[in-house]
């Protein structure tokens, strides 16, 4: 074949290439997420996913197609922005000077016995007893902030804000709340996040399709939720068989 003729087949190549190389960059992102899951018009049109669809799904509630009884939620830092502010005043010295007296506060109370997180029958929000570690409060005050949204697979994982959110987009979340997660992390991922073992006040559980976690004696897991508005706080343990078991360093 002459170099005249072979050229328009040259092009043709570079052609299916180069639309192979969008779509391959369209399904993948950084950590090597293959799921798309799609939404509705009012949402984002994918969501990339490296998990499976939550094992227990089925025993959640999940939002009608179509309706969605929620606005977006505040990104975590705000809404547990009030926790941090019960412990500053007006003319407080500095950032500094908070910590050490936040950290010399909880070292008095970790020698001493505490009660623990109760969650409130009558709307599911979690309660922390007065001196929780302040990042912990923050964890728990993210948690109650969307405590009721809807379970949607890939829900909070293209952004912390969003209407609806999948089980680690629910645990991402809360930690994200607490300062102790830049971004919203998968199963997978939270398999190896962290330290391991269990944590004093937090402790992640997590396998390649589904998470949850425990926040000083209360469980925070989109699966137990049993209808609309339901909380994702829950007093009675899961079945913890087959889940890595990791915490944030220091709580």
């Amino acid at each position: 074949m002459s170099e005249v003729n072979r050229q328009p087949l040259l092009y043709v190549f570079a052609a299916v290439m180069a639309v192979a190389a969008v779509a391959l960059a369209v399904v993948l992102t950084a950590d090597g997420s293959r799921n798309a899951v799609l939404r509705g018009q009012d949402r984002p049109v994918a969501r990339l996913v490296a998990e499976s669809p939550d094992p227990l799904a089925a025993n959640s509630y999940a939002v009608p197609a179509g309706s969605v009884h929620h606005a977006k939620a505040r990104s975590p830092r705000a809404a547990a922005r009030a926790v941090r502010e019960a412990f500053l005043s007006p003319g407080a010295p500095s950032d500094q000077q908070v910590i050490q007296e936040l950290q010399q506060e909880q070292a008095v109370q970790e020698s001493e016995p505490a009660s623990r997180v109760i969650v409130d029958p009558l709307d599911g929000e979690a309660i922390a007893p007065a001196g929780l570690p302040v990042q912990v409060q923050e964890v728990i005050a993210g948690g109650n902030a969307i405590r009721d949204f809807p379970y949607v697979y890939g829900g909070g994982h293209l952004s912390f804000v969003d209407d609806a959110y999948d089980c680690s987009g629910s645990v991402s979340y809360a930690l994200a709340a607490g300062g102790l997660i830049k971004a919203p992390e998968t199963s997978g991922q939270l398999v190896s996040w962290g330290k391991p073992g269990p944590g004093r006040y937090i402790t992640v559980f997590a396998d390649d399709g589904h998470t949850f976690m425990w926040v000083d004696g209360v469980w925070f897991d989109t699966a137990g939720r049993a209808g609309p508005y339901a909380t994702r706080w829950l007093t009675r343990q899961p079945s913890l068989v087959g889940y890595a078991v990791r915490h944030p360093a220091g709580f």
